[in-house]
């Protein structure tokens, strides 16, 4: 079987920076067994790097109603709401920031262009808690919406001022759909480049592997956004597509009469996993 591996597989700038501080944690703290190591929420979407750490020792909390001065909690790499945040200082806990740059960025953008007022659309997943920690930081009205659809059942007048913004691991190209319809349509409009920059990259290039294969490999948590959407681009292309948290749910029954095949992952897969998919693929 012929593999086409995409070179933006794998842990993005902001994952491999959020596991970094978690480690350092973890060393620096590893001689006060007094202390617990939390993160709020699971540091990243992957099964096997949250059960890595669990194995090491680090508790994942749900909320903050059992924190308490004696815990180090590290902030999950997609963010947390403003309100969660001003909980968590209130409890006196040692705080490491691992939120993803690229989240800040967007979350500040946000509280800095709703200031006046303005309403945010913000075009994302209602549940994840990246986009429930944007929606915090607007001042005004906001609404969420998972597609062009959703967004033309809203009822926006012309009169008020928008917000534009996105979740970062959004559809890029579905964003700019979006952007076309509103700015027709609302004059005071400011629109927020928000989409990471790797995403749009990442989606680019699994869509250009997925018209020259005959089926497409996406190894990635079924929790990660980023990984379902990639999934999906490929899909889209009418090929046969497998989201797998692990190679072992595949068969080589999956591929029989086929020849390439075409592999990429999410932004929190190890890149042990993507190595272990291409030499099982390879092999058949």
């Amino acid at each position: 079987m012929l593999v086409h591996r995409a070179k933006t597989a794998g842990f993005c700038m902001g994952v491999s920076l959020a596991l970094h501080k978690l480690d350092n944690a973890i060393r620096q703290y590893a001689s006060h067994p007094d202390r617990r190591l939390c993160t709020l929420g699971p540091i990243i979407h992957n099964p096997q790097v949250l059960a890595d750490y669990e194995n090491r020792g680090v508790t994942c909390l749900k909320d903050t109603s059992t924190v308490t001065d004696r815990d180090v909690v590290v902030i999950r790499a997609h963010g947390i709401t403003r309100e969660v945040e001003a909980d968590l200082h209130a409890c006196g806990a040692a705080i490491v920031d691992a939120t993803c740059p690229k989240v800040k960025k967007a979350q500040t953008s946000i509280a800095r262009a709703t200031e006046d007022g303005s309403a945010l659309l913000l075009f994302g997943e209602a549940d994840h808690p990246e986009v429930r920690g944007l929606v915090s930081y607007a001042h005004g009205d906001k609404f969420v919406f998972a597609d062009l659809k959703s967004l033309q059942e809203l009822e926006l007048s012309p009169e008020k001022s928008w917000v534009l913004a996105s979740q970062t691991t959004q559809d890029a190209g579905l964003f700019t759909e979006i952007r076309a319809y509103l700015e027709s349509r609302l004059p005071r409009l400011t629109v927020l480049a928000t989409i990471c920059d790797a995403t749009g990259e990442r989606q680019k290039e699994a869509r250009s592997i997925a018209t020259g294969v005959e089926a497409m490999v996406v190894v990635g948590g079924r929790q990660s956004g980023n990984t379902r959407r990639l999934a999906g681009l490929a899909a889209e292309s009418g090929i046969a597509t497998y989201h797998v948290e692990s190679i072992r749910e595949l068969s080589g029954a999956d591929f029989a009469g086929r020849r390439t095949v075409g592999l990429t992952a999410g932004a929190s897969t190890p890149k042990a996993l993507i190595d272990e998919a291409e030499e099982w693929l390879t092999s058949l």
